[in-house]
């Protein structure tokens, strides 16, 4: 005689990511951290949204997956307007996008310091292969083209001083 004994059954679908009530995949949330002659200092918050999301839990698969997509992040701490564009000039060098045009667009709404609590978002528009920037009380710049797109996401998931931050933007995936 066989004794039934219980089983337990353990489903990812169950603990999966759920969109938002707006349709949006909440993916994660990081701290963009500088070290500065070992000193920390903590830059912005950063939060990373998708409507759809990628077939595989890596960086590389939401840097180039074709969907809606955004980042906001919101300043700890006044930053100049020319670090900003500096930064961002830097980082798209570091991973080997070059277009001058393209980068000059984007960090041409940085025209003033950033200040802490000021907040930017950054949102790709997949069906007019369109990434968008917009600075609270600043301007908005919009360039189009998939290859920019996946650059900017670059800039996070891509090649930088700081991979972590990277991970913990999919950590939720």
């Amino acid at each position: 005689m066989a004794i039934a004994a219980p089983v337990v059954v353990w489903t990812s679908a169950a603990h999966a990511l759920e969109p938002t009530a707006d349709g949006w995949y909440h993916t994660g949330d990081g701290v963009r951290v500088k070290t500065v002659v070992f000193v920390e200092i903590r830059a912005y918050v950063i939060s990373h949204y998708m409507r759809t999301l990628p077939g595989t839990k890596s960086k590389q698969a939401v840097m180039e997956i074709d969907t809606e997509k955004r980042f906001a992040f919101r300043m700890l701490r006044d930053v100049g307007a020319g670090k900003i564009k500096n930064m961002f000039r830097d980082a798209y060098a570091l991973n080997g996008y070059a277009d001058a045009a393209a980068i000059g667009a984007f960090v041409g709404v940085f025209t003033a310091d950033l200040k802490e609590k000021q907040t930017t978002t950054i949102s790709y528009d997949a069906a007019a292969q369109a990434t968008t920037v917009t600075t609270e009380g600043g301007g908005t710049a919009t360039v189009r083209g998939l290859a920019f797109m996946r650059a900017t996401w670059s800039l996070w998931f891509g090649k930088t001083d700081q991979p972590q931050l990277g991970d913990a933007l999919i950590s939720k995936i």
